[in-house]
């Protein structure tokens, strides 16, 4: 049973016993906004300098996957640089053009 259905299942079980919707509407909010509020405790969240925190942690995020991007791309120019430097050194190797120089 989804979450959805087990919640209209109740509603409806308690309507059934005499409980108006609205009043069960209001509940099931209230219910909500409580454990919203319990979780982001549990997090730290819960003061007013959240958000502040959630965009600095959001942009330092950003920040990192930026550096990680320019690090791989590093890494990847080197590599082919270095694939590169070696077909030079082999093809003047191979056309005798190394022992000419040396």
């Amino acid at each position: 049973m989804t979450e959805d259905n087990m919640l209209a299942s109740l509603l409806s079980q308690a309507e059934a016993e005499g409980a108006s919707r609205a009043t069960l509407r209001g509940v099931v909010e209230e219910a909500a906004e409580l454990g919203a509020r319990r979780a982001l405790a549990s997090l730290g969240l819960e003061d007013a300098s959240a958000a502040a925190d959630m965009r600095e942690l959001r942009s330092l995020l950003g920040a990192w996957r930026d550096a990680k991007k320019s690090a791989v791309q590093a890494v990847a120019g080197w590599f082919v640089r270095l694939v590169l430097a070696l077909v030079v050194v082999g093809i003047a190797v191979k056309t005798g053009l190394w022992e000419r120089l040396g």
